[in-house]
């Protein structure tokens, strides 16, 4: 057993912020890690971070958009710290070393993004995300923080109280990929869960296939609701071939979106005929999609992103990797011909539950970065906002799970008195996400307050649960599973949703359920088993998928990124609320807490929302 004060689980941007918070707290802290640091999936960002740092922008002006381009489904108060604390921490990482793009005069250069009132995506080339892993991994590096990496995190040791809102965290359970052994995590102070987004759930997404949602479903078997699942934003510009990641700065530095009639067409939509190609990225992604429904795709599936007009000194300065891609991928010259472009799933504005201090409903247990929801997307994320999400909640999950003050959080998590319920008879059955028990510790439903017995006993229920997975000869592979999973996703719970859709794509979660009772590792090895990995990934997926398409079916309106064609307005009376999936007794409960519109000093009214 290892033991730390504060475990952070998974070492991308929101990971190592947190863990070098919670060092400078005069925590003992240490990651763990299914993949090195630097190999991270924030390393696939490419766009920026945005915050007010020049003259004639500020905060409020960041708070203002964002709130926008969530569709007045962002909580207030955490929209007001990332637009409050983004300077200072961004300033922090240039002090760091972090090589920001500049301009003639040295100052950081900023760009123009989609959605923004004024050029505040403050950027690195078109390789932010790289650079930005690379110089907090040197400071966890120089701050002697232990690192596990290559340990794969498998579920979480948890009391097990009748009451999800009473329960503690105690630790992990880990398996070593280098050795195949299985071993326990202590907490003595908190367990920060940095896990990154679920995008495998989907088909076409721009996310790596290390993506699997594995902190939301630990989370929510183990008793925190996961709020907005069903907000998945597909970004406009992925390439048709394998969804890698065209970034924004594209279209930010002047990029021209055409059909196939050579139209430039983001004008032609009335909310957005004043920012064209720099709407937000669900009104690009519909427009795109709408070009292709209505036969002016190419090819009858994307349309073009052409950058010629900026000229080669200029593309080469500041998107010169995007040339690389658009050629290894496609074997397109950006400089002498448009790049083929089309929606692809790229970000979850959901997450687990957590108040402003990454706290979640269960005692020990925080999150932070796109596992989590703080609320501070609502129904949809600016371009831009991401990288700052993850250091400003990163540094501020990794304080408070150290024992920081950091002052009565205004945002509320867990079952409480200001909640709804939802009446929605759900067509899923009972035994859905267990596929043991909810928790994964306490299978007899008993208290276990000891930390050391509850984590040793977590620990070997994972031993005996791989044993039997290594111990089948035949039955299915969960690559068969999570392929059927993710056409589910794509066909039915993508841009476009139908009440028929959802529900259908509800069926086949459940029938992968199934077929996942019967599922099996090929791969007999203990040392690097990757199948025996990606069985538990697959797993994690199934939980993950039914939230998403559990919410796109109760949600019956239009907000930010979700779409439903029998109801193509946003309902603000009924609707200006956070869906929250928790698991209770045996099956997904839902229940709604109303959106925080109140801020420091100011009340956002909804307003209609065009660019």
């Amino acid at each position: 057993m290892y033991e730390h004060d504060v475990i952070v689980v998974g070492a991308g941007g929101a990971g190592l912020r947190a863990a070098i918070a919670a060092h400078e707290a005069g925590a003992d802290t240490a990651l763990v890690s299914k993949l090195h640091p630097v190999r991270s999936h924030t390393g696939a960002a490419e766009g920026g971070i945005n915050a007010a740092l020049q003259e004639g922008d500020d905060w409020e002006l960041h708070a203002y958009d964002t709130m926008k381009g969530s569709d007045y489904l962002g909580d207030a108060p955490a929209v007001e710290t990332l637009a409050q604390d983004a300077p200072e921490e961004t300033m922090r990482l240039e002090h760091w070393g972090m090589p920001f793009s500049r301009e003639e005069d040295g100052r950081v250069s900023q760009r123009p993004f989609g959605g923004l009132s004024y050029p505040r995506t403050t950027y690195a080339g078109a390789e932010t995300g790289h650079h930005l892993l690379h110089v907090m991994y040197e400071q966890v590096v120089k701050r002697g923080i232990q690192v596990y990496d290559e340990w794969y995190v498998m579920n979480l040791a948890t009391t097990n109280e009748d009451d999800p809102n009473e329960r503690e965290c105690h630790g992990v359970v880990g398996y070593d990929v280098q050795s195949g052994t299985i071993e326990g995590f202590k907490a003595n102070d908190g367990i920060v869960l940095a896990t990154g987004g679920p995008g495998q759930a989907f088909d076409h997404t721009t996310n790596a296939v290390s993506c699997t949602g594995d902190g939301h479903a630990m989370a929510y078997r183990a008793g925190a609701p996961l709020e907005d699942m069903e907000f998945i934003q597909f970004h406009p510009t992925s390439l048709p071939s394998t969804g890698v990641l065209i970034s924004e700065g594209v279209r930010g530095e002047g990029g021209i979106l055409y059909n196939n009639e050579g139209e430039r067409f983001m004008f032609e939509y009335g909310y957005a005929n004043n920012s064209g190609e720099l709407a937000s990225r669900d009104v690009v992604a519909r427009a795109e999609l709408t070009e292709v429904d209505e036969g002016r795709g190419v090819e009858d599936e994307y349309v073009h992103l052409d950058m010629r007009h900026l000229g080669e000194e200029r593309i080469l300065d500041r998107l010169e990797n995007i040339l690389h891609l658009a050629e290894d991928f496609e074997g397109v010259d950006g400089l002498v011909e448009p790049m083929p472009v089309k929606p692809g799933q790229h970000y979850a504005m959901g997450g687990i539950e957590t108040d402003e201090n990454g706290q979640t409903n269960i005692d020990g247990l925080y999150a932070a970065g796109e596992c989590a929801c703080v609320s501070v997307h609502g129904g949809n994320r600016l371009g831009g906002n991401a990288l700052p999400e993850l250091i400003v909640f990163g540094k501020r999950a990794g304080r408070h799970a150290a024992g920081e003050d950091l002052g009565d959080p205004q945002i509320l998590t867990g079952y409480g008195d200001d909640v709804e319920d939802d009446g929605t008879e759900l067509p899923v059955e009972p035994g859905a996400a267990g596929l043991e028990t909810a928790s994964g510790v306490a299978a007899d439903g008993g208290v276990m307050a000891d930390a050391d017995g509850l984590l040793e006993r977590a620990v070997e229920r994972e031993r005996e649960r791989v044993d039997r997975l290594m111990d089948r000869d035949d039955g299915v592979q969960h690559s068969e599973i999570r392929q059927k999973l993710q056409n589910a996703m794509t066909d039915y719970v993508n841009v476009f949703r139908t009440e028929e859709g959802v529900k259908k794509a509800l069926k086949i979660i459940r029938e992968c359920r199934e077929e996942y009772q019967n599922v099996y590792v090929d791969d007999p090895s203990r040392t690097f088993n990757t199948d025996l990995q990606q069985t538990y990934e697959t797993r994690n997926l199934i939980d993950v998928a039914e939230t998403i398409a559990l919410g796109a079916l109760v949600r019956n309106e239009f907000r930010g990124a979700h779409w439903r064609q029998e109801n193509q307005k946003r309902d603000d009376e009924n609707w200006l609320k956070h869906t929250l999936i928790s698991w209770d007794d045996g099956e997904p409960e839902i229940f709604y807490r109303p959106v925080i519109l109140e801020g420091e000093e100011k009340e956002y009214e909804p307003k209609v929302r065009s660019y």
